[in-house]
């Protein structure tokens, strides 16, 4: 049933494919400008993936203003407030991404501070509180998960109160997108597996969510038949270029689908622990997603019943029994975490992830401070909160 109203938004092009990056100058070029901040990471640098991004500039007029490498796994205030520095410094005129979840949140953030003048990201905090028109940023994703390249959200600690903040705008979604296989090839085992199940976590929880809606679950179905046909060859095999493009894809149609349809209970437990307790947040997805799914059936049964045809496949759909779909669905991605975890160690549970179970309660007061808890489609509260914790800490 189609529902009463909804929105569908998504402006970002998306150049996907082979040497897809040479297209970054041209791409500056038709956004008007010419000295771009590249903002990046150690781990880029230190895999060598830099080099193509310079390369692309050889052959053309366009300068990188500077680049911009500290940034952490979980991007902070004070980091962003440098790489402000940075850009200004510089006489930067644009910004470009290069990286993870981490380095395109950074470049959002740092293009709010910089657009608006100001030298306080806080000020920003929250929803649709931009008044001036934003820097061109094009991002250039070298994992397969977050699905920033098309949000319209950042997510930044503060490392004085120790809580995630999300700035949050139709303004700062990207001009463009590149996915380009090579940006992805050198991605670790474990890294692969992590944000391959934070990709699977944007697409299911797309689904289920109250704001979902028909366009956004066809984002979702696809980003979730190309997770489930390619993360587990990704993970054995980085160099396999067809699974690489499959998951690039496949990450940035659920990013597609969870910024019109939001994200659930799964994504404020996953913050909270980020939070409080350092855990990187595709491992949290990964932990969470099958609880979030079960706590859910009352209201999204028929919802997580049609996922086991994209991740199952039609024969599993076919011969489960269809007041059973849902519980197969869930037992597939418990199958496929243990599958993970066989390949590369990725946890199961918050006890092997590290996590002190001293830590359960304050994890589930945190989390019902998070904004993504308005569109799951169950309420939760600290009871729940704390119980759903428990189990995955023990199972």
């Amino acid at each position: 049933m189609l529902p009463a109203y909804y929105e569908f938004f998504s402006p970002v092009k998306i150049i996907s494919g082979n040497k897809a990056l040479d297209n970054l100058p041209f791409e500056l070029d038709r956004l008007g400008v010419r000295r771009p901040l590249i903002i990046t990471d150690a781990g880029v640098i230190n895999a060598g993936l830099i080099r193509y991004v310079k390369s692309a500039f050889d052959s053309s007029n366009m300068i990188i203003g500077a680049i911009f490498d500290d940034v952490p796994p979980d991007s902070s205030t004070d980091v962003v407030h440098r790489a402000v520095e940075v850009f200004r410094h510089n006489r930067c005129d644009s910004l470009v991404a290069v990286g993870g979840g981490s380095p395109m949140d950074t470049a959002k953030a740092a293009n709010i501070v910089v657009s608006e003048n100001s030298d306080d990201l806080m000020k920003y905090e929250g929803a649709d509180r931009l008044k001036s028109p934003v820097k061109p940023l094009i991002v250039v994703p070298t994992t397969a998960g977050t699905g920033s390249e098309v949000t319209f959200v950042a997510v930044i600690k503060n490392m004085q109160k120790k809580v995630k903040m999300s700035f949050a705008s139709h303004l700062l979604y990207p001009k463009v997108a590149i996915l380009d296989p090579r940006m992805t090839v050198t991605m670790p085992p474990f890294i692969t597996a992590a944000t391959g199940m934070d990709a699977l976590t944007h697409a299911m929880e797309a689904c289920t969510c109250i704001q979902k809606n028909p366009i956004s679950d066809a984002y979702a179905f696809a980003a979730i038949q190309l997770i489930g046909k390619s993360l587990i060859n990704a993970v054995k095999d980085g160099k396999n270029i067809e699974a690489r493009m499959a998951m690039a894809n496949a990450s940035t149609m659920a990013g597609i689908a969870f910024s019109n349809s939001m994200v659930g209970m799964v994504h404020s437990l996953g913050h909270a622990a980020g939070a409080l307790c350092s855990l990187p947040h595709g491992v949290a997805m990964s932990i969470f997603l099958p609880f979030g799914l079960e706590y859910n059936l009352n209201k999204t049964r028929s919802f997580v019943s049609e996922l086991l045809l994209p991740f199952g496949g039609q024969e599993e759909f076919v011969r489960t029994d269809k007041n059973r779909r849902a519980e197969r669905t869930i037992a597939l991605v418990r199958k496929f975490q243990q599958k993970l975890y066989e390949l590369c160690g990725l946890p199961r549970s918050l006890r092997e992830a590290g996590v002190s179970e001293t830590m359960l309660e304050p994890v589930a007061g945190h989390a019902l401070n998070d904004g993504s808890l308005i569109f799951n489609p169950e309420e939760l509260d600290y009871n729940d909160a704390l119980a759903v914790l428990k189990k995955a800490y023990h199972q």
